[in-house]
């Protein structure tokens, strides 16, 4: 078995668990240097939480210990495809490659399928079914400049 494949079987032990435990079958594994440094389920049935996910969990946990949110040594393994709130966050924490084992086409016949979201989210703004409305204030982008100015 290859380390791909054992790092998705671990995703998807952590997600049967998880089913046993009264959540939804979702795990994921963050690997560094071939490495397990976060595992984590869904533990959305725990908090209430809907932002609960394997894959942000794993990743909250991580950056927490390592006081750094960049995680550009990391690979990610999941039961599941990430879904796009996931997956933005991967990007924005640099992980280097995901692997999941079921796809969202997998996931359509239990409602466990983000693909609508993913649609959603390549229309323009003014054609998605969730009304975003960009409305600049005079002061907006002076929030950014003071940003800016503290970071150097």
């Amino acid at each position: 078995m290859s380390a791909h494949d054992r790092y998705l079987q671990r995703a998807l032990v952590l997600a049967k668990q998880n089913i046993a435990d009264g959540g939804r079958p979702f795990g994921a594994v963050l690997v560094r240097n071939d490495e397990i440094v976060a595992e984590s389920v869904n533990t959305f049935h725990l908090s209430g939480d809907p932002t609960a996910h394997a894959e942000l969990n794993a990743v909250r946990d991580l950056a927490a210990r390592l006081g750094s949110a960049v995680l550009r040594e990391c690979v990610i393994y999941a039961s599941g495809q990430p879904c796009p709130m996931c997956l933005s966050a991967l990007y924005l924490t640099g992980v280097r490659e995901v692997f999941f084992a079921n796809s969202n086409q997998d996931g359509e016949p239990f409602q466990l399928s983000t693909a609508a979201i993913y649609q959603q989210l390549q229309q323009p703004l003014d054609q998605q079914t969730l009304p975003i409305h960009h409305r600049p204030q005079p002061e907006g982008t002076e929030l950014y400049q003071r940003w800016a100015e503290r970071q150097s």
